[in-house]
């Protein structure tokens, strides 16, 4: 019963001696001997292989606090990336016995919760982020909302730093945004999910949350890396509908191949945590990441996991018609594509942009090219000709 930690490690050092010191930094050893250290000896973590530039690392299960998921970073993601003797370090990936796992409730609702109350089961999902993503008042911002739904999008989210600025105060745009997305139910029958940012203060989230569930929203979005991993369980726990969770500042420490940490374990705490959907890059698109990571994330949300709900990997950033494709080849069904400027760019506009990506998953789903549905379908041609991959 161990946490199992896997790192790429750049050194001088053989790679066991590297290994070894990652070893003794996160569990019982200092720099030098000290008093009482063959005490604690039961807890020292050991390494498991060392091989490479690549170091696998087991901790004791009695290392880690059951159910606190701030203590377990601090385990294996602590001081071990400032330890002089190694130039970088990447924290790969983290294999948690099913004790820990099971500590956390995991989401509320998964990817089968949320497909149940939008009454849609078999294809991927199709979003976007409200355009320009700042700067709109809470009428304006119920407008462009509107469109995208009319088009036939599955979801609206609020872009990450927007929250509750003057210029769109959050209670008026909840209640803005759902009169709109009722109207337009009411008209064509369409369900649609409006992901409102609440992140905020510890003290603060869970009350935000349930105040803009109180005026309608009908899903919460975080910025789990900003917030913390504890806020997001906090709002999964405490609240009656999905929670959408973004990934700010990741790039911050996944963006080097060789350093920091990577979007898989990310993943793992994420899904324990209990979000529904979370952003975890795109096979192609202006934050395209590495093909074999973004499997690992995909299979990290949705794989049998102890039991937890499964959670819909995000397919994001510079997302468009032309390029729906080879994320859909990635991700597959049970995933969302979200284009922010690949909808509200479209020459005909949102609705158009819409319309065009939602055609563009039906292609998909028909085994046919692009070119050749937009023969039959004007609003993802429109789109081809402006955008290619």
């Amino acid at each position: 019963m161990e946490v199992i930690a896997k790192y790429r490690v750049e050194t001088d050092l053989p790679i066991e001696k590297a290994a070894e010191a990652i070893a003794a930094e996160q569990s019982t050893g200092t720099w030098t001997d000290v008093e009482r250290e063959k005490l604690a000896s039961d807890l020292s973590a050991r390494v498991v292989r060392a091989e490479g530039n690549f170091a696998y690392v087991a901790f004791p299960e009695e290392l880690f606090e059951a159910g606190n998921m701030p203590q377990y970073l601090s385990v294996v993601a602590g001081n071990l990336f400032g330890l002089g003797d190694l130039k970088k370090v990447r924290l790969l990936d983290v294999i948690f016995p099913q004790s820990l796992v099971s500590a956390h409730k995991g989401p509320r609702f998964g990817i089968k919760e949320a497909r149940k109350i939008l009454g849609v089961f078999d294809r991927p999902l199709v979003g976007t982020i409200i355009k320009p993503k700042v700067g709109l008042s809470p009428r304006e911002t119920a407008e462009v909302a509107g469109q995208a739904v009319r088009g036939g999008l599955d979801l609206i989210k609020d872009d990450e730093t927007l929250t509750d600025q003057s210029f769109c105060p959050m209670d008026e745009r909840v209640e803005a945004v759902m009169a709109e997305l009722s109207k337009v139910e009411e008209e064509t029958g369409k369900k649609a999910f409006y992901a409102v940012n609440v992140t905020s203060g510890a003290e603060e989230i869970l009350g935000r949350a349930e105040e803009v569930i109180d005026r309608g929203a009908n899903m919460v979005m975080v910025d789990v890396l900003t917030s913390g991993f504890s806020a997001l369980e906090v709002l999964s726990r405490g609240v009656k509908v999905p929670v959408h969770v973004h990934r700010t500042m990741h790039g911050a420490f996944t963006r080097d191949r060789s350093h920091g940490i990577s979007m898989i374990p990310i993943s793992r705490l994420v899904r324990m945590a209990g979000g529904t959907n979370l952003h975890t890059g795109s096979y192609l698109g202006k934050m395209a990441g590495d093909r074999e990571e973004n499997d690992r994330c995909r299979d990290a949300l949705r794989d049998e996991w102890y039991g937890l709900s499964p959670v819909f990997p995000v397919a994001s950033g510079g997302v468009h018609p032309g390029n729906v494709r080879p994320n859909l080849e990635g991700y597959g069904t049970d995933c969302i594509v979200q284009a922010g400027g690949g909808v509200h760019g479209h020459p005909w506009g949102t609705t158009g942009g819409a319309k065009a990506m939602v055609q563009a998953v039906e292609a998909w789903i028909a085994g046919v090219s692009e070119e050749e549905y937009a023969r039959s379908h004007k609003e993802l041609e429109a789109a081809l000709k402006l955008w290619s991959r």
